[in-house]
């Protein structure tokens, strides 16, 4: 097809249009969204403490005033026996033999048997998905185990896991003790910032004469300003938020409990496991959580 010189102009002046036309668009664009220098960031704020009280009745409780298994609708198990990320020597099981409910008590037992690939038997009985928690009181009276060798805990982890893998997402100790360094209790927090990796854990501990032989209240008061830590009522522990975020306080999301007894491990056998002294029991007389009250 021929074209006219009057057609090539208009098709030039239009080829010319196209090109500076997106030009023109997109400076304009620009200019006009451009939101000019960025306000700094707001700095994270420690919170204050309101004095939170908590409620009278339990939220959630298990009184142990049954037999047999323990009731299904509060405790599920972790079971196996890989060493749980500290070289620990037992299979945890979901047998009667390691966990089971009579006389009005909890009994978790550890035992010396061969159990799959291990030379130990014991249960840990967890709480997740069954009861799950976002601040609160949680107070178990407990007698515990001895012996070189044996390390119960009663303790909580998250639920959701919100911050990432041990420890970003933290964990409340509320009650620790390894037979070979009897009568002393811990009561400890691991944090991404603070853990027993990094020899940076918080914590303290507290001599209790009688831990094995009579039972004794455990706690800890869990608000948005502290996780603080009790031994007969009377406090052992404070582990205050200083407001810098999830490495120092991952304690905003959901926890729940654990109840269990080790064996040997890097803490449980440091000074390492007397086989003679199995089987070993920590007893519970009560699990009872109760909510925090809002301000």
């Amino acid at each position: 097809m021929k074209i006219t010189g009057e057609e090539t102009k208009r098709r030039a002046g239009k080829f010319l249009t196209l090109i500076f036309l997106p030009l023109f668009i997109t400076s304009c664009g620009s200019k006009s969204d451009d939101p000019g220098p960025l306000a700094p960031a707001p700095r994270p704020q420690a919170p204050t403490d309101k004095n939170w009280t908590f409620e009278s009745t339990p939220i959630w409780a298990d009184e142990f005033d049954y037999s047999g298994a323990p009731d299904p609708a509060k405790w599920g198990y972790d079971t196996g026996g890989h060493g749980w990320g500290n070289n620990e020597l037992q299979h945890y099981t979901d047998s009667p033999a390691n966990a089971s409910v009579t006389d009005g008590l909890l009994t978790i037992t550890a035992r010396k048997e061969s159990t799959q690939d291990r030379d130990y038997s014991s249960a840990r009985l967890v709480t997740k998905g069954k009861g799950d928690f976002l601040y609160g009181r949680f107070e178990i009276r407990a007698k515990l185990p001895t012996g070189r060798g044996t390390w119960p805990a009663i303790w909580m982890l998250p639920t959701d896991w919100a911050y990432g893998d041990w420890p970003k997402s933290g964990e409340i100790d509320i009650m620790e003790h390894v037979g070979y360094d009897q009568n002393k209790v811990h009561v400890t927090v691991h944090t991404e910032a603070y853990n027993h990796g990094k020899g940076t854990q918080k914590g303290n501990s507290k001599v209790i004469p009688t831990a094995s032989s009579e039972f004794h209240n455990y706690r800890v008061d869990w608000t948005p300003y502290a996780i603080r830590g009790y031994i007969d009522n009377s406090q052992v522990f404070e582990f205050i938020n200083d407001g810098k975020g999830f490495a120092t306080w991952p304690f905003d999301k959901r926890f729940h409990l654990l109840l269990n007894i080790a064996v040997g491990g890097n803490w449980g056998g440091a000074q390492g496991v007397d086989p003679t002294v199995f089987p070993q029991a920590m007893q519970v007389d009560y699990v009872r959580v109760y909510k925090m009250n809002d301000l």
